[in-house]
């Protein structure tokens, strides 16, 4: 097979190409990306693959940078794009099931293909537009059929992580897992408790995500993989239920999580450990807290403005994309509007601050000052009084004298 027009992001990096063949070397662009111009989808990374050795990559361009040089990478520095170059391999043994004992840089493009993890991730594409297939990785494509390049066994003792994979691809791209390649993965799921929580984070984050994500899932629970990742052992029926709800594509990592652990049944005061044990960000396990709270509010009521100011604007449109999984309409454009209807947005909105409160009733800071402005903040949202500096001094002598009086 060959293709007739490059997309733009092989075309910028053919002189790279070029400039490896006219030193006497191989060149190609390899993995998912040819994959992704085979789809007709969006390419995100052009990795190059040489018959040519690291010393020699860095002799034919002036430019580089060893980013992974003892496992055969080199980054290359152009004017428009920067690009990672690795040597044709081979590897040996996987004793901790995630990294090789030992690389081998080889000239042969066949060598290096064999070790790759799916068929349909196994091609080159040469300068000209001619696809290298070795694996039948085209029929593949075609049938939507993922398979393990050569032995699913021998891939999975490689790297672990690749089950997965392979189960993420199933949701983003909808294909069946090959009969061989998903007995393999039943069988040697156990395997993934010699993989980081992190690695396993980004594979499974990206399943939750996939425009097939009933169908992911349900390999995920067919394959038992689930039963070795984080704090799901235990919960196939909470991810059946899961995997039961309607199948619009979620968008974001943070409508992911929320989703998923509401249909898991874990209460608001646990999230933060559940996520912890995911290695997710503080920030990230801030934002999932946030937009919880709100989806089980809106599930049964109206916002009212003490949450549309506790959520703000970004949570409240993530809380409003999830009700339609719940039968529920989503109202982000009024929820926005009353929102930003508030007379506040934040604390630092007050017509008041601490230094004011502390000059005005001559009084040194404590306990009292931090109530005294949520009483100015909650009087001012609800409307029991206006957002000026006399009408706040005045709210507090009238309703809250004991709180000055301390």
């Amino acid at each position: 097979m060959k293709l007739t027009q490059l997309p733009r992001e092989f075309e910028q990096a053919l002189p790279i190409l070029k400039k490896i063949e006219a030193a006497g070397y191989e060149g190609y662009f390899v993995g998912g990306s040819v994959r992704d111009v085979l789809l007709g989808q969006s390419i995100h990374d052009v990795d190059i693959a040489t018959s040519a050795f690291p010393a020699e990559i860095k002799s034919i361009f002036p430019r580089t940078i060893d980013v992974g040089i003892e496992h055969g990478t080199v980054l290359v520095l152009s004017d428009e794009e920067n690009y990672e170059i690795t040597t044709f391999r081979t590897e040996s043994t996987y004793q901790d099931f995630r990294r090789p004992d030992h690389v081998e840089f080889v000239r042969s493009l066949e060598e290096d293909l064999k070790r790759r993890d799916f068929t349909i991730n196994a091609f080159a594409l040469k300068e000209d537009g001619t696809i290298v297939d070795l694996f039948n990785g085209l029929s593949d494509l075609e049938n939507q059929v993922l398979r393990a390049v050569g032995n699913p066994y021998e891939r999975f003792h490689e790297d672990a992580l690749r089950m997965m994979r392979g189960l993420r691809f199933v949701s983003q791209l909808g294909f069946t897992l090959e009969e061989k390649t998903k007995e393999s993965i039943i069988e040697n799921h156990a395997l993934l408790e010699k993989i980081s929580i992190e690695r396993i984070t980004i594979e499974f984050v990206k399943l939750l995500l996939g425009k097939n994500r009933k169908l992911g899932v349900e390999m995920f629970l067919e394959t038992k993989c689930y039963a070795y990742c984080p704090e799901l052992k235990g919960r196939s029926e909470q991810l059946r239920l899961f995997s039961e709800l309607p199948t619009f594509q979620l968008t974001n990592e943070v409508q992911a999580w929320v989703l998923l652990i509401d249909q898991l049944g874990i209460e608001v005061t646990d999230i933060r450990a559940f996520l912890k044990t995911w290695k997710c960000s503080n920030q990230l396990i801030r934002q999932v807290q946030q937009a919880f709270k709100g989806l089980q509010w809106r599930k049964k009521s109206d916002y009212s403005q003490e949450l549309l100011y506790d959520l703000k604007k970004e949570s409240i449109i993530i809380v409003e994309s999830l009700l339609p999984y719940f039968e529920l309409e989503n109202q982000a454009a009024v929820a926005i509007e009353n929102y930003e209807q508030l007379p506040i947005h934040a604390l630092t909105d007050l017509a008041v601050n601490g230094n004011d409160l502390m000059n005005y009733y001559q009084k040194k800071g404590g306990k009292w000052l931090k109530e005294a402005l949520e009483v100015c903040e909650t009087a001012v949202l609800n409307g029991k009084t206006v957002n000026d500096t006399e009408s706040l001094y005045s709210y507090l002598d009238s309703y809250f004298p004991h709180l000055i009086e301390e």
